[in-house]
């Protein structure tokens, strides 16, 4: 179900989206897209009101979408670097960082998958937990933003400090990536699982870079879909974000319990 800030972020978006049709600038149909996959993402109903605007704004917006083609569909590529197992998904203008973390506290195992959104301009969009074996059994499936930069698709991509909302309690599970995380200044752990994306995107564009292409693991992949991580080095809009997110690194400053700016401090 969308929480209370999920539906605060929708209302701006589609209020600033409906606007924007009769005032401009123009709408890409990439905003479009976006605007639906985090509706999507947010658990709001496919019948909801926000819904019904966003497809409102979209048939108005057809005959203009018409004489400018899409992006590369969605790419979903997998495999390891690093030292680690890393999923990559590039779409339009945006890349999708993953990888998974697990371990045990108090007697109990578990397993979480970290995932960090990227712009074009390789600045963080949002870090996103999701359970896959949570400590909690009902948790299992369940998503949580730890951190979401405020009306992400909106503001400039190339931004030096942006508000986001933060989630006020953070998940136990992040034990799995540092045991004495919850020993450390709020603000501070923020930052870390921000710019742990960034090292993430380090890693992997040096091992793009250093290993030749027959080290790579080529073998089909359970998932019929997913591409060799060497592929990235041909992506048109993975690469050129990758390259722009390995030189960043944030700073993160509360300004509330569900609320902070994000500031890059180096470029």
């Amino acid at each position: 179900m969308a929480t209370k800030d999920h539906r605060l972020h929708a209302r701006g978006l589609i209020e600033g989206l409906e606007s924007r049709v009769h005032v401009g600038p123009p709408i890409a149909e990439t905003e479009i897209l976006l605007a639906r996959e985090f509706l999507r993402q947010s658990d709001f109903s496919p019948t909801s009101e926000y819904f019904n605007r966003l497809g409102q704004i979209q048939t108005r917006l057809e005959p203009r979408f018409g004489e400018n083609p899409l992006p590369p569909p969605k790419r979903n590529y997998g495999g390891e670097a690093g030292g680690c197992w890393m999923q990559l998904q590039a779409a339009y203008d945006h890349l999708i960082l993953s990888t998974c973390y697990e371990g045990g506290f108090r007697c109990q195992q578990g397993k979480v998958k970290i995932s960090h959104r990227f712009n074009q301009a390789g600045r963080i969009d949002f870090v996103e937990l999701k359970f896959l074996r949570s400590m909690q059994p009902c948790l299992n499936g369940e998503i949580r933003k730890l951190l979401m930069v405020k009306d992400y698709s909106r503001i400039r991509k190339d931004w030096h400090a942006a508000e986001a909302f933060v989630l006020p309690v953070l998940p136990q599970e992040l034990v799995f990536l540092y045991q004495d995380i919850f020993r450390c200044p709020r603000s501070e752990v923020l930052a870390w699982l921000v710019n742990i994306g960034h090292r993430i995107a380090q890693d992997l564009v040096k091992d793009l870079d250093q290993r030749p292409s027959e080290a790579w693991d080529s073998r089909p992949r359970a998932n019929g879909d997913q591409q060799c991580l060497a592929a990235v080095r041909t992506d048109e809009v993975a690469m050129p974000i990758l390259e722009q997110a390995v030189a960043l690194e944030s700073a993160v400053e509360l300004s509330g319990p569900k609320t902070a700016v994000v500031r890059y401090v180096s470029q």
